[in-house]
């Protein structure tokens, strides 16, 4: 079989396909909800780890392509190099990220509902922390040059290079373990699960091929079989691992099957807040006394949302807006603290953080009291925003 060394066996055109399919699935689960929804893009981290969680899936896949000798072709030019495609994008931008991308979503679910507080470190500086020992590993093979023509390495690598895989694994289903008693709202811990779940199969089988192609370097049919159960459970690792709705917990309740369709044009709909975003009955209406306090006058949903569209109107409704939103999780009872934990999380990422979508004007001290809070559920998070807002509404607006 001079495929099984040169590559482009039949059995490799399937996986190769296989690959390319999970990729267009995986483009699609990742950008149709933004597309049919239209929702606006913020600058949070859940938007951007669902990026890289995409470019490390892509990555993950090609590196499989192009190290394994599943093409036909010959390393003629550095970019072909083992040591690109072999050790740094499949370690530290392929398999190691798209592993790093998930453990820190899980350990924000941890902070967020069991600490009950933001992370402690930002994002942006835990993935490059948690990839440095995929990044300390592919240098030390960069240096020591295991990797022979055809991209095997020595047999004594082997072991070491697999229990880095398993590493990661323990370390994320470790912290899925001390969330699982939380009740959440959404599907993340089940989708969080489903996840570690089916690819801790698939990489069982992925391990056992990877193995086989190691060690079995002479051996033909060795050599094309577990090439192509290399590709194929790694195609099916980023379609189980990869989920939407631990980032954007909004988005899971927009089905795309159409039975299922239900609109949410807020967060306190989602959350099933009573009365969230509808106008009550012209029975039920109180009557407005235009002479009382704005604070006062804020209080009747009526005049709030009137309020709200002269404010929007004048192109500064982020502070009527941001009151809407606090008073309804006033209306979430102080012992549900899930719920309003994700509404106080929405709260923040979309008024509090610098550079929010609609970021309010309140003191440094204010917003850095919010975001270091201790208690995310606390009754009284916001109420020191909403008095410098209601003194800013009072002096641009009466």
């Amino acid at each position: 079989m001079g495929c099984a060394k040169d590559g482009g066996c039949p059995s490799d055109y399937i996986a190769i396909a296989t690959a390319i399919l999970s990729i267009l699935a995986l483009f699609a689960r990742a950008t149709l909800p933004f597309l049919l929804y239209k929702i606006p893009t913020r600058k949070a981290s859940g938007l951007w780890l669902l990026i890289i969680q995409t470019f490390a899936s892509v990555t993950f896949l090609l590196s499989m392509v192009m190290s394994v000798n599943l093409l036909k072709f010959k390393r003629k030019h550095t970019w072909q190099s083992c040591y690109i495609w072999a050790v740094w994008v499949e370690g530290p931008l392929g398999f190691g990220l798209l592993m790093s991308c998930r453990i820190v979503q899980a350990f924000q679910l941890y902070h967020l509902f069991v600490k009950r507080r933001l992370p402690p470190i930002k994002s942006c500086i835990l993935l490059p922390m948690i990839l440095l020992p995929w990044i300390g590993a592919s240098a030390s093979i960069h240096i020591r040059k295991p990797i022979n023509s055809r991209c095997h390495m020595r047999s004594q690598w082997v072991i070491p290079i697999i229990c880095l895989h398993a590493l990661y694994i323990v370390a994320l289903v470790g912290i899925t373990r001390a969330i699982r008693h939380i009740e959440f709202r959404f599907r993340e811990f089940k989708d969080l699960l489903l996840g570690i779940i089916m690819s801790s199969t698939c990489i069982g089988i992925w391990i056992a091929a990877y193995i086989l192609n190691e060690v079995h370097e002479d051996t033909p049919t060795v050599q094309v079989i577990s090439r192509f159960f290399l590709l194929v459970t790694a195609s099916i690792l980023i379609l189980s691992f990869f989920s939407i709705s631990t980032s954007q917990p909004l988005l899971s309740q927009m089905s795309l099957r159409k039975r299922d369709a239900q609109e949410f044009e807020t967060m306190g709909r989602a959350l099933g807040i009573p009365d969230s975003g509808l106008l009550l009955p012209r029975t039920m209406a109180k009557e407005m006394d235009i002479n009382e306090p704005l604070d006062k006058l804020l209080l009747n949903k009526r005049f709030r949302h009137s309020f709200m569209a002269f404010a929007d109107s004048c192109l500064a409704g982020e502070s009527v807006h941001f009151y809407d939103e606090v008073h309804e999780l006033s209306k979430i009872h102080v012992d549900d603290s899930v719920r309003r934990v994700y509404m106080a999380r929405h709260i923040i990422e979309k008024y509090i953080i610098s550079g929010a979508e609609m970021e309010v004007n309140i003191s440094h001290r204010t917003r850095q009291e919010i975001l270091g809070t201790l208690d995310l559920a606390h009754p009284i998070l916001f109420d020191h925003a909403i008095s410098e807002l209601m003194q800013l509404m009072k002096t641009s607006y009466f």
